[in-house]
């Protein structure tokens, strides 16, 4: 009887091992499997999303160049001489700018759309503070200051788009 019992043991543990063995390296044959598919879907998608994406940094690119204040000064002239309806009317065209741009933060990441979100709001508060000057009585005049403003200090548009070339140099 324990020589029935040894033998069937030479012949299970055997049969163990291997069974564990083969258990093993299909387990690992199937995740390997599944994580290169898992690759190729993720490089398809990435072939699709690249141009969309590579589209949503020029657009967002362009707005911040469309928005920064000697720019922005030179398209939009002066409806009238008040001060305030200028002032009002450059932030309406920032704001209708970035409105157009919004779609565009699903393609970018999260820093990049608050920084760009952070430039406009620079901007807007810019060209209020100059605005709130007594010096300051007539739109051209306005105009004028915040020109003359900008050939000291840069644009805050400025920053945001050296973060998106740093952030699409990065994409390569």
């Amino acid at each position: 009887m324990e020589q029935q019992l040894v033998n069937l043991l030479m012949f299970i543990i055997p049969a163990l091992i291997t069974g564990a063995v083969a258990y093993l390296f299909f387990r690992e044959h199937v995740e390997n499997e599944s994580r290169r598919r898992d690759f190729l879907i993720q490089k398809d998608l990435q072939k699709e999303s690249l141009p969309m994406r590579l589209q949503a940094y020029e657009r967002i690119s362009l707005f911040l160049e469309r928005t920064k204040p000697s720019r922005l000064l030179l398209r939009v002239n002066p409806t009238s001489s008040n001060k305030e309806d200028y002032e009002s009317l450059l932030i309406a065209n920032i704001e209708q700018e970035f409105d157009h741009n919004l779609s565009q933060q699903i393609y970018v990441t999260d820093q990049c759309w608050s920084i760009t979100s952070t430039a406009k709001n620079a901007t807007i508060q810019m060209i209020r503070k100059v605005a709130q000057s007594e010096k300051i009585d007539s739109a051209d005049k306005l105009r004028e200051t915040i020109i003359t403003d900008m050939i000291d200090k840069r644009a805050p548009s400025d920053a945001a788009l050296s973060f998106i070339k740093e952030e699409v140099s990065n994409i390569w």
